[in-house]
C-alpha cells in the first residue's frame, strides 16, 4: 500500500488529477462553514436540535449526512448535489416511460448533451422550489434587522447558486481530477462526518461496547464491497453469420445482473417517503403521534423495511428491462444455452433477476435499519449503515480503480492484486 501511494507521485499526471481532486474538496469544504446572509445561526442549530427525536429529526440527519453538515451550518452549500440527483433519478424514471428521452439517449455523444443539458435545467427548477421552501421555513430563525422578503431572495438565491458551484465543480473533478465528480462531493461530505462518530462513540460507549461497534462497522464494510461487486453472470452464445464475404458472431458473452441493481435508489425513495407523514403534520397542524411514527419505532421500521424492498424490485426493473434484453439478443442472433429464444428467454432472465434481486432487497433492507437499531441499542447519534455506506464504498473502490488503471497503465504496481474486483457468478 505504501508502495503504491508512492507511484502516485511518480506518475505527472495522476498527481496532477490527485492534487485537483483535493483542491476542489477543499474548497468545498470551506463553503460548508459560509452561512447564508440573514440567518441566526443560533437559534437555527437550537431548532434543528428540538426535533432531534421525531420523524423529521431523522430525515433531518440522514440529509445532513449528504450534505456534509450544512444544514446544521444553513450553508450557501446547504442541498449540497441532491438537487441535481433528484434531477437525475427523475429523468433516468421519465426515459424509461417517454420514448423521446429513450430515442434522445440512443442518439450517441449529441444525445447525451442534451440530456446533461435538460439535467442541468431541472436541477436549477428543483433547487429553486428547495430553497424557496427552505427560506419559508426559515423565515423564524433570520436576524429580526432583515425584512422577510429580502431574506427569502437571498437565501433561495444563495441556496441555487451554491448548488450550481458545486455541480461545477463535480464537473471539473470528473474533467481534471480522480472519480467521478459528483460522487466524490457526497462521500466527501460523508467521510467528513466519521470523525464526530467516533468522537460520540468513544465518549458515549465502553471498550467493549466500541469494541462491538467497530467490529459491526467492519463487517458492514466487507458485506457493502461484496455486495457491491457480485453479480450473476448468463452466459449468451452467438451464432456465426456469413455477411458477404465475412463471419460474424460464433462468441461467447454473458448479461451481467448484479445483486444491487438498485444501488442507493431504493433508501433514497423510501426516506423520502417515510418523511411524509411529519410534513403532512405540521402542514395541516395536526400532530402525529412520534409513538406511532417516530424515528426508530416499530411500525416506522416495518414501514420503511417494506418500501426499501419494494423499490428495489421496482428500480431494479427499470434499470434492466427483461423483454428488451431477450429482443436484442434474438435480433443479434444470439441465445441463452438449453433456453430458447423468445418468451422463453424473457421469462427466463426475469426468473434470474427476482431471485438475485431478492438477496440484493434483503441486504439493503438490513442496511437501511441498522443505523436505527445502533442508535436505539448503544443510545448514540451513530449513523453507520445505509445510504452513506453504499455510496463511500462504491465511490472509494471507484477511485481506487481508477488510480490502479492509471498505474498499471505506466506498469505500475498499484492497490489491488488481479482479480481482487471481478464480480462473482
Amino acid at each position: 500500500m505504501t508502495k503504491a501511494l508512492g507511484n502516485i507521485f511518480k506518475i505527472p499526471e495522476l498527481r496532477d488529477r490527485v492534487l485537483f481532486t483535493l483542491l476542489a474538496l477543499i474548497a468545498f469544504r470551506i463553503g460548508i462553514f459560509i452561512p447564508i446572509p440573514g440567518i441566526n445561526q443560533a437559534a437555527w442549530t437550537s431548532a434543528l436540535g428540538g426535533m432531534q427525536n421525531s420523524a423529521a429529526g431523522g430525515f433531518i440527519n440522514f440529509f445532513d449526512v449528504f450534505a456534509g453538515g450544512a444544514l446544521k451550518r444553513f450553508s450557501i452549500f446547504v442541498f449540497s448535489v441532491t438537487p441535481y440527483i433528484n434531477a437525475s433519478i427523475i429523468l433516468q424514471l421519465l426515459s424509461s416511460v417517454l420514448p423521446s428521452l429513450k430515442e434522445m439517449l440512443k442518439e450517441g455523444e449529441s444525445g447525451r448533451k442534451k440530456f446533461a443539458s435538460m439535467t442541468r435545467k431541472l436541477t436549477i427548477i428543483i433547487a429553486l422550489l428547495q430553497g424557496f421552501g427552505l427560506s419559508i421555513s426559515a423565515l423564524n430563525y433570520r436576524m429580526q434587522s432583515i425584512p422577510s422578503y429580502i431574506f427569502i431572495i437571498l437565501a433561495t438565491v444563495s441556496t441555487i447558486a451554491g448548488t450550481m458551484f458545486l455541480l461545477w465543480i463535480g464537473e471539473m473533478i470528473t474533467e481534471k481530477g480522480i472519480g467521478n465528480g459528483i460522487s466524490v462531493l457526497i462521500f466527501a461530505g460523508i467521510v467528513s462526518r466519521y470523525p464526530g462518530y467516533a468522537a460520540q462513540a468513544l465518549i458515549g460507549l465502553t471498550p467493549l461496547e466500541w469494541i462491538i461497534l467497530l467490529t459491526i462497522v467492519v463487517i458492514i464494510v466487507v458485506a457493502t464491497v461484496a455486495v457491491q461487486t457480485s453479480e450473476r453472470r448468463i452466459n449468451v452464445q452467438y451464432a456465426k453469420r456469413v455477411v458477404g464475404n465475412k463471419i460474424y458472431g460464433g462468441a461467447s458473452t454473458y448479461i451481467p445482473i448484479k445483486v444491487n441493481g438498485g444501488g442507493v435508489i431504493p433508501i433514497i425513495f423510501a426516506s423520502a417517503i417515510m418523511t411524509l407523514p411529519s410534513m403532512i403534520s405540521r402542514a395541516t397542524a395536526n400532530k402525529i403521534d412520534d409513538k406511532i411514527f417516530g424515528i426508530g419505532s416499530a411500525l416506522y421500521l416495518v414501514i420503511y423495511g417494506l418500501l426499501v424492498f419494494f423499490f428495489t424490485y421496482f428500480y431494479s426493473s427499470v434499470v434492466l428491462d427483461p423483454n428488451e434484453v431477450s429482443d436484442n439478443i434474438k435480433n443479434y442472433g444470439g441465445f441463452i444455452p438449453g433456453i430458447r429464444p423468445g418468451k422463453p428467454t424473457t421469462k427466463y432472465i426475469t426468473t434470474v433477476m427476482t431471485r438475485v434481486t431478492f438477496i440484493g432487497a434483503l441486504f439493503l433492507v438490513v442496511l437501511a435499519l441498522l443505523p436505527y437499531v445502533i442508535r436505539g441499542t448503544a443510545g448514540v447519534q451513530i449513523w453507520i449503515g445505509g445510504t452513506s455506506t453504499l455510496i463511500a464504498v462504491g465511490v472509494a473502490l471507484d477511485i481506487l480503480q481508477q488510480m490502479e488503471s492509471h498505474m498499471i497503465a505506466r506498469q505500475y504496481e498499484g492497490f489491488m492484486k488481479k482479480g481482487k474486483l471481478r464480480g462473482r457468478r
